[in-house]
This record gives C-alpha cells, structure tokens and sequence, in this order.
C-alpha cells in the first residue's frame, strides 16, 4: 500500500522523528489543525497547543532530519503549510479580496494560532533555510467535511428536519473552495511553487450564508420533494463573538505562476456535496 495512517500527536516530537526516519520522508504537507473558529472561543489553550506549538515540531523535526542527518538540499525536500484566509483578518462591502501581501490581522484565537504557525514557517525558511511553501486558502466544502461545518450542518439539519442554525442576519460573506480544487491547488504549489512564497488558493465564489442555505434547501426539496420547503428550517441564531463579516481570496498568483483555475463554480460543487451527503451512510 501507498499509503500508512498513524493515529499520533503532532506535538510528540518523538513520534514525528521516528516516523521521518522510518519511512525516509521527503514531503511534509501539513494540513493538520484545529480549525472551528467556535471551539477556539470556546477554549483557546488547544488552538495555540496543536496549531503553533504542532507547527514548530514538524518544522524542527524536519530540519533535523533533512539538513543534519540526511544532508539534504532544498531540492530534495519540501515542508508545504495549510493555512487560511482567516489570518488576514476581515474585509468590507467594497473592499478588494485579500493578496499575498495583505497584513495580517487575525481576529479569532483560531486565526490567531494560525497566523502564528505561518510566521514560525516563515521563519524557519529564512532563517535556516528550510525549503517551505504555504497556501492560504478560503473556506472549503464538498465529500466527507467534518459535521461541525456551516454547509454539512445545513444539509444535515435537512435530511434530519431540524432547525438550520444561521448566525446574525446571515449576511456574512465568504468564498467557497471545493475540497479538490483545493487539492489540485496544493498540487500545484509542491510541484512549481517558489521556496519561501505563499500562495491563496480561492474558489472566486462569494457567497452570503443566507443564500447558501437557500440553494441547499432547493436543491434538497429536489431530493426529498415530500419534505419541501426545507426553506421553512432555518433559524437565526445569536450571532458568533467577533465575527468576521466578508472574506474573499484574490487568486491571481496561482493562476499567473502556477497555471491553476478552479474547475467548479458553487453551483455544481454544491450540487455534488449535498448528493453525496444524502448518498452517505
């Protein structure tokens, strides 16, 4: 098999050792994270442990192995970081979508932790010389998306024909990025990427969170015409403390450098996600 899943700690600095040594390790794409903005209000101390502290011991044991005991030059090896648009904190009406360069200012403890990881990677190419990339990317969506998000939790509430929980008025604005245009956007950026560059990966969808629950209600009255309207489920809610009002990715390095467009638009990525959701055990 291609393929080895280890159930560990990101933390455990000897697990991450031996297991680049074990399997020889060459690429490093580190997706992992905590990363509901709620659960970092909620309790922030696992959002600065996992996400800074975790991102420091993959980049330390990296290069240890890489540069001191496998002599390996920046050819030979690649640490890719995850991270997201959340880091530049939030847009308004008619401000322009964020770039590479726009300054952080990160408004959540998850945001916040994540800023702090893409400065520790930074860091760590300038100041030692270890061979990074890092991706910023808008919000995804699509097959297998863990249920504590916005759009499972709006086509979960209407397969089991509960309240569709919306913050505030529901005018947050956010891009949205299907789960493999992302991938392929990764791809792109391991493979021709510019050592020490970051890169936003964005869906070019902007999207009001009131008219994604309405899309996803239509397209289930489609799929379960004897529950319609499922328009009739949502519910505003209190509104999340601090919450960032518009986000939007201008993705115009990928597609000059690298090539890469997003190959689907909301309208046909969401149609897949809720199918197969509604197809899923």
């Amino acid at each position: 098999s291609r393929h080895v899943f280890v159930h560990g700690d990101i933390c455990d600095r000897e697990l991450v050792e031996r297991l680049l040594r074990e399997h020889e390790i060459d690429t490093i794409v580190h997706f992992a994270a905590e990363s509901h903005v709620d659960n970092s209000i909620a309790g922030p101390e696992i959002f600065v442990r996992t996400n800074v502290m975790g991102t420091f011991t993959l980049l330390d044991a990296a290069r240890n192995y890489w540069q001191h005991e496998k002599g390996w030059g920046a050819n030979n090896c690649r640490f890719h970081h995850i991270s997201t648009d959340e880091v530049y904190g939030t847009l308004g009406p008619d401000d322009p979508a964020f770039t590479e360069t726009t300054p952080y200012a990160p408004n959540s403890p998850y945001s916040a932790s994540k800023a702090g990881s893409d400065h520790l990677v930074r860091a760590y190419f300038h100041t030692y010389g270890l061979p990074v990339t890092t991706t910023n990317c808008s919000n995804n969506y699509g097959p297998y998306q863990h249920a504590e998000k916005f759009i499972p939790t709006v086509i979960r509430s209407c397969l089991e024909q509960k309240p569709i929980p919306v913050y505030g008025d529901g005018t947050n604005i956010r891009d949205w990025l299907y789960v493999e245009d992302h991938c392929s956007g990764i791809d792109a950026v391991i493979r021709k990427g510019r050592l020490g560059e970051c890169y936003n990966i964005g869906g070019i969808n902007e999207w009001r969170n009131i008219d994604i629950c309405r899309l996803i209600c239509k397209l289930m009255d489609e799929h379960r015409p004897k529950h319609a309207p499922h328009e009739e489920l949502i519910t505003f809610v209190k509104d999340r403390p601090g919450h960032d009002w518009r986000y939007a990715i201008d993705a115009t390095r990928m597609n000059e450098e690298l090539g890469w467009r997003p190959a689907e638009t909301f309208e046909t990525g969401i149609r897949k996600t809720v199918s197969w959701f509604i197809g899923s055990p």
